[in-house]
């Protein structure tokens, strides 16, 4: 998950306070100084720190809200102060022209190109018409990583190797990018912001007249974004903020929270270095993710990419049901598998989040599911609709016939019937059964 360590650190904290046997100022005080000291790990600027921290104290201290207990009233004043911060509302992007322009701009190394071709594919798969476009005269081969990327998902990519006047070029591409809902534009970066470059983005903004002028900055820079948010705000006219490199880095919660007092909203987070690491920033989501509570609005939208509406339906009533077989399962996994690595997407379940999924659990690899297939392949049509038949003569005859190793189905079978019961738990949010269920899995050598 994007900023691992922060969320785990804040989720420990909440636990300690649900441990209390009861709530007075010494336990607040100590949960206070636990995110601050969450906060301050991950880069967050020390201002910005206490003055969250002392609304959130603040705020506990005098809550006397009725109906619901002392300590849940402080994690939902933990959780509304972080979202408060982030900027509350999920900021929305701009394609109702046509074409859409989205022009990005930022510094050397920032991403920008890379960024290019996630929006570009996040956009398509909302069902835009998507063009990329590389007004980048200045560095080597700029044209030919754009070309790269855009190959990869099917993207067409416009620019002009001979060309040394970004606007010129424009001109020059715009009758054939009328022709797109949406046109995604690469621009020049520099070291730093020079008046070259602001000149240059201005005459660029004036003649393109963006729908949108998004600002990519490298999460790894941390604090330090805020300094390059607030110059390119009063020198560049921009409506949002990308962050990208927010992966593996303790850095990019101080990005975040720079970026979130600079003036101007983030709209996208890069979570990944592959061409579907993109998501647009929700705030409220980003902080249920943090605190353990899910975010059921991006799994919502992941699903959405990765299945029809037919599938969506037909995959929850067999999951809740607990009633699927070895090809509904093997189906499932396949359609889970695209909307994203199974460790980001138990995080968006609420209460998953809390849970310590063994990671033999959640990380099942593609390797593993191929030779699954293989042995599906070598069973009979009765064995795939009642897995319950299959004996140790049945596996040994799997095992010949599609070369798998007869433990490998084994744990196939072991795989659905834990699937099957987990899932009949979730349905019956027998929530301590399934923790147990999780810790048996995660010391059981077949999920090692």
């Amino acid at each position: 998950m994007v900023l691992d360590k922060m969320g785990d650190s804040l989720r420990n904290s909440l636990q300690k306070l649900a441990r209390a046997l009861f709530v007075d100022e010494t336990v607040v005080n100590e949960l206070v100084k636990d995110i601050q000291r969450s906060l301050l790990q991950s880069d967050v600027n020390v201002s910005i720190v206490l003055e969250l921290s002392k609304r959130i104290k603040e705020r506990a201290l005098k809550d006397d809200t009725k109906g619901i207990s002392k300590k849940d009233a402080i994690v939902r004043i933990v959780y509304e102060e972080l979202v408060r911060f982030l900027g509350e509302t999920e900021p929305s992007i701009d394609v109702s022209a046509k074409p859409a322009k989205i022009m990005l701009l930022g510094l050397f190394g920032s991403g920008k190109t890379t960024t290019a071709g996630k929006l570009g594919l996040f956009l398509s798969k909302r069902g835009l018409k998507v063009a990329l476009v590389q007004l980048d005269v200045y560095r080597p081969a700029a044209f030919e990583q754009l070309s790269q990327v855009g190959a990869r998902i099917n993207l067409p990519v416009y620019g002009d190797r001979k060309e040394r006047n970004p606007e010129a070029m424009y001109r020059k591409l715009e009758p054939e990018l009328a022709k797109y809902d949406a046109v995604i534009i690469d621009t020049a970066g520099r070291d730093a912001l020079s008046e070259d470059l602001i000149s240059e983005l201005n005459r660029l903004a004036k003649y393109i007249s963006p729908s949108e002028s998004l600002l990519v900055i490298s999460g790894d820079i941390g604090q330090a974004a805020e300094r390059q948010a607030r110059a390119f705000s009063e020198a560049c006219r921009i409506t949002g903020i990308v962050i990208t490199k927010m992966e593996g880095t303790a850095k990019g919660g101080g990005a975040l929270a720079a970026c979130a007092v600079s003036g101007a909203p983030v709209k996208f987070i890069g979570t990944g270095e592959k061409v579907d690491d993109l998501e647009r920033f929700n705030p409220q989501g980003f902080v249920g993710r943090l605190l353990g509570m899910g975010d059921i609005k991006a799994l919502l939208e992941k699903a959405r990419e990765a299945m029809t509406e037919e599938q969506q339906e037909d995959l929850g009533k067999k999951f809740l049901k607990g009633e699927f077989n070895l090809i509904d399962l093997y189906e499932q996994m396949q359609s889970v598998r695209k909307m994203g690595p199974l460790s980001k997407l138990v995080e968006m379940i609420p209460g998953f989040g809390q849970l310590k999924l063994p990671k033999e659990m959640i990380d099942v690899q593609e390797g593993k599911l191929q030779k699954w297939r293989y042995a599906m392949d070598s069973m009979t049509k009765e064995e795939l609709e009642g897995p319950e038949l299959i004996d140790s003569s049945r596996i040994d005859r799997v095992a010949r016939g599609s070369g798998v190793q007869a433990s490998e189905i084994r744990e196939l079978l072991k795989q659905y019937k834990q699937g099957k019961k987990m899932m009949k738990m979730l349905k019956g949010g027998d929530m301590k059964e399934m923790q147990k269920l999780m810790k048996r899995m995660g010391s059981n050598p077949s999920f090692r």
